[in-house]
């Protein structure tokens, strides 16, 4: 009797399988469509966004297309960091007592001999009197142009350029061309905070 209830109820069960999967069937009209329909519900079972698309679907809502989603735009290179206005400061100071950026950047084509041998006169003594104030500068090569000269090995050649006919190794000796200047110390107060170094002088304006 245990081995017909067995039977029996594997028979059940395949009946119940079999008229399951022939409703499926007749639902989708072809055994293609039963196969799709199951392949849904299986998708319905793993994603929560799909099921919840099926059943709008079910339940005669609209389902609004997922907007596309844009690809994020590169972030802009940050702006190069302004130069330092530093090197500047020397010239600024050269127009603030000489009027040297003054005078060069003036049209003196039309001038006279006299009249230019004049005002470089004055730029000369003012502008040498502000660099030594507040510069120490020295010769890099002690002597004169035209006096000889030896190269040592080992020079600094930012400091040295040697010309001419140059061939095999240091020490030359030759004719020095221009002894060459280096500044030693500066002088130079630091600009008010937040002022632009790049403004060599400020316009002036009159006003009454």
């Amino acid at each position: 009797m245990g081995y017909d209830y067995v039977i029996g109820a594997a028979l059940g069960a395949a009946v119940a399988v079999f008229l399951f999967g022939f409703a499926i069937v007749v639902r989708s009209g072809n055994l293609a469509g039963a196969f799709e329909g199951m392949a849904i519900a299986g998708r319905a079972r793993r994603d929560a966004a799909f099921k919840a698309k099926l059943d709008a679907i079910m339940a005669g809502g609209d389902v609004k297309p997922t907007a596309p989603v844009a690809p994020p735009k590169p972030a802009a290179p940050p702006p190069p960091p302004k130069p330092s206005g530093a090197p500047l400061r020397m010239l600024a100071l050269l127009q603030a007592e000489a009027r040297l950026l003054d005078f060069l950047m003036e049209d003196i084509s039309g001038a006279q001999d006299a009249q230019i041998g004049q005002a470089v006169r004055e730029i000369h003594k003012k502008a040498q009197g502000a660099i030594k104030r507040h510069a120490v500068i020295e010769q890099v090569l002690p002597g004169d142009e035209g006096d000889t000269t030896t190269v040592p090995k080992g020079f600094d050649p930012s400091a040295i350029r040697v010309i001419g006919n140059v061939a095999g190794s240091p020490p030359f000796t030759g004719a020095i061309n221009h002894p060459g200047w280096r500044v030693v110390e500066l002088k130079l107060a630091p600009p008010p905070e937040g002022a632009d170094e790049f403004v060599l002088q400020p316009a002036e304006v009159q006003i009454g």
